[in-house]
């Protein structure tokens, strides 16, 4: 990603993230001594995540709920980087 980010770590079945990383090394050591399960993905700092993916082309906005707040607050792109964990293990 072209702006700074961070990566922000989602356990399995969690309603909020619990842990939020400068570099993904520390993210990936952290979740390896926990042996955790989840999602880590890369996310833009002082943007929301649409406006990123717009504004980088990669999601053009055609209909009108692209603009409303729950297509907003819920969107996710696939051009994020992110990966999957199983017991502190990468997996595919």
């Amino acid at each position: 990603m072209s702006t700074s980010t961070v990566w922000i770590f989602n356990g399995h079945k969690a309603a909020f993230p619990s842990g939020v990383f400068a570099h993904r090394e520390q993210a990936t050591n952290w979740i390896a001594q926990h042996k955790l399960s989840g999602v880590l993905t890369e996310y833009p700092v002082d943007t929301g995540t649409l406006d990123w993916a717009i504004t980088n082309q990669f999601f053009l906005p055609k209909k009108p709920e692209h603009s409303q707040a729950k297509f907003i607050q819920s969107f996710t792109s696939s051009r994020q980087r992110h990966e999957h964990y199983e017991e502190g293990t990468l997996v595919a």
